[in-house]
């Protein structure tokens, strides 16, 4: 069997249950996070209304020739923008203005005007000159209603489900832990064991006082967990040559340098952590047990990887229920420490940041056939990349035989797929490469469901949300930048080359 997933199907979650504590610690969470509020929490309206509506206009008409702007928080500058309206020969009806939420030491302005469609869309252009139009035939409920939701999500849409905006708010996703490492079903191999049970409550307890910025505790592994461990190493090993992806076998060598992966030791995740981010910017951190899909991806998002430290039972150490130690640090750390494969992995939890439930549970099947069970193609050859498979001797050679069905990966399709756990898969999905994947990914996240766009910044290790010319031009700003040195770079080398 193959190791099972941090995050499954709906259906698997379904049929698991919750734990008593996580769903605890869940509902003390939600009173502080029932929506997304951009990183902050919600809060009253803040803003001074000057109310020149003529008394009994319907209110049904406010907000088809009104416009929110944005400006610079100084003396004089509303009296500079309204002498727009003037020249333009517009009137208001009602105008309010408010702090800024998306851009400090800024103040938006909402204006609802008096005048006719022609006149209204001249008013726009000549405001494009001077100011920085947010929206427009916004009506005023819906700006007041902003204010309490400062990701900019009017009330007549979706409620965005809350998301990290930085990489510190993992923590809370992390530690939303739906059935921790301790809890064994019946059926595992270690359900009877006292000993083992004690183990990996041991581990439990480690992941849920971890912290983001804090090193990861080091384990004291004993004798029987790296006996197990080394009979994974040494048993995976024998096939990686002739069916793990160049990416793996390029990368095992390096963790075999930098992070002690061998038979007789089990690695820390803190040197795996560090030697990750120096290669793709992909960190580590230690979870106690399952994850819901939602929350896993919202680690990929900012390059961070949930990790198990548990090993499996020794008395069966060639299968697992659940993922441990050997499918993450085996299975997962060598291609993440590839900047392709990186860079897929983290767009796929970029495009679940605010997603419904729906399409976070067709990213997380995207994810579920790729990352994990993932097959590619190379010198006219099928490889491995996914690690359930790179981790599961039996699933691994079956796979890659003439027995598995193997079929194009199509984010449209793959989507549908059901995910298997406790059989092998009923098809794999092979990709030309990383590259592929990651465009077919990115074509397929234009379906997502939300009223806004993402980037991620590397510098503050936080989400921009773009939903306004503003933070759109922050970004094309930052793209300039780039470009820029890129050109100066090729103009050296045509100096250089004497082209």
């Amino acid at each position: 069997m193959q190791p099972a997933m941090m995050m499954f199907s709906s259906k698997y979650w379904s049929r698991r249950g919750m734990s008593l504590d996580s769903a605890m610690f869940d509902q003390q969470n939600r009173q502080h996070q029932q929506r997304h509020t951009g990183g902050q929490m919600s809060r009253r309206t803040s803003f001074c209304p000057i109310n020149e509506k003529p008394d009994g206009e319907n209110a049904e008409d406010s907000g088809k020739t009104a416009v929110v702007f944005s400006l610079k928080n100084e003396v004089g500058c509303l009296v500079k923008a309204l002498r727009l309206f003037q020249e333009r020969r517009v009137n208001l009806n009602h105008i309010e203005s408010r702090m800024s939420k998306r851009v400090p030491n800024e103040v938006e302005i909402f204006a609802d005007c008096k005048c006719s469609k022609k006149d209204f869309n001249e008013l726009l252009q000549h405001l494009k000159d001077h100011v920085n139009i947010i929206s427009f035939n916004t009506p005023a409920h819906v700006w007041s209603a902003e204010a309490a939701c400062p990701c900019g999500v009017s009330s007549d849409e979706e409620d965005v489900p809350w998301f990290p905006m930085k990489i510190s708010e993992l923590d809370q996703c992390s530690h939303r832990v739906l059935m921790y490492g301790s809890e064994l079903d019946a059926d595992h191999p270690g359900f009877k064991d006292n000993i083992y049970r004690q183990r990996r409550k041991y581990f439990v307890e480690v992941a849920m006082n971890y912290k983001f910025g804090q090193p990861i505790p080091r384990i004291d592994y004993t004798p029987e967990e790296v006996k197990t461990w080394g009979v994974v190493f040494r048993e995976l090993t024998k096939l990686y040559p002739t069916h793990a992806c160049r990416e793996y076998l390029k990368n095992l060598p390096l963790l075999t340098k930098h992070c002690g992966y061998r038979e007789d030791n089990i690695p820390q995740l803190e040197d795996v952590s560090h030697f990750l981010r120096e290669r793709s910017g992909f960190t580590v951190r230690p979870v106690a047990g399952y994850l819901s899909p939602r929350d896993f991806l919202a680690g990929l998002a900012y390059r961070v990887f949930n990790c198990t430290q548990y090993i499996r039972h020794s008395t069966d150490p060639l299968y697992t229920p659940e993922p441990d130690t050997c499918h993450e640090l085996l299975g997962h750390v060598p291609l993440l420490a590839d900047p392709k494969f990186a860079q897929f992995s983290q767009e796929i939890g970029l495009a679940s940041l605010g997603a419904t439930d729906e399409d976070v549970q067709k990213l997380a099947t995207c994810y579920f056939f790729t990352i994990e069970f993932g097959l590619c193609k190379q010198d006219g050859q099928l490889r491995a990349y996914g690690a359930g498979l790179l981790s599961s001797i039996g699933e691994l050679r079956h796979a890659l035989s003439d027995k598995a069905c193997v079929k194009m990966f199509d984010p449209k399709t793959t989507c549908n797929q059901e995910c298997l756990i406790t059989t092998f898969q009923e098809v794999y999905f092979v990709s030309e490469s990383f590259e592929e994947a990651k465009e077919k990914m990115r074509e397929f996240a234009k379906s997502i469901k939300r009223p806004f766009s993402v980037y991620y910044n590397p510098y503050t290790q936080s989400v921009d949300l773009l939903k306004d010319t503003r933070s759109i031009e922050n970004v094309v700003q930052d793209l300039r930048s780039d470009l820029t040195t890129v050109c100066d770079a090729l103009g050296k080398m045509n100096t250089y080359l004497g082209i």
